[in-house]
């Protein structure tokens, strides 16, 4: 039997981490969730997660600074990341030169269409981590 796959949520809105989350459990998906970026990166440096989806205007760490956290370590490197924003502006292309940031996803979202890159970001890292292009 394989393992679970675990999707690590970060978000300082309950409701969206509620709602994610209860996607990606009903798509069969382990589910771990953090109220900011802190204490995701306990949960990422503790855990094996297969890939992070992280709001990027948060308290103590912001998702772009997560994902730069992560990737000081071999460990949690190479995990993928998609971010969600309702403040793309402010994101600008800063988040296409970090290696780890796969995706970056408007909100509102839909929660049946963030699954589905769930999938596919994960299907294509299974090998390799997937390029900018193919996410």
């Amino acid at each position: 039997m394989q393992a679970l796959r675990t999707i690590l949520v970060v978000d300082d809105e309950p409701a969206i981490v509620h709602v994610v989350a209860l996607k990606l459990g009903q798509c069969g998906f382990r589910v771990l969730t953090a109220w900011n970026g802190a204490i995701a990166l306990e949960l990422a440096r503790a855990n094996e997660v297969d890939l992070i989806i992280s709001d990027f205007q948060m308290p103590i760490l912001d998702g772009m600074q997560l994902a730069a956290a992560l990737r000081e370590s071999t460990r949690t490197a190479q995990i993928p990341i998609i971010i969600l924003t309702a403040r793309g502006h402010l994101l600008g292309d800063d988040w296409e030169s970090a290696p780890n940031v796969h995706q970056v996803i408007s909100k509102p979202f839909s929660p049946r269409e963030l699954a589905a890159l769930v999938e596919r970001v994960l299907h294509c890292s299974s090998s390799a981590i997937p390029s900018k292009e193919s996410a």
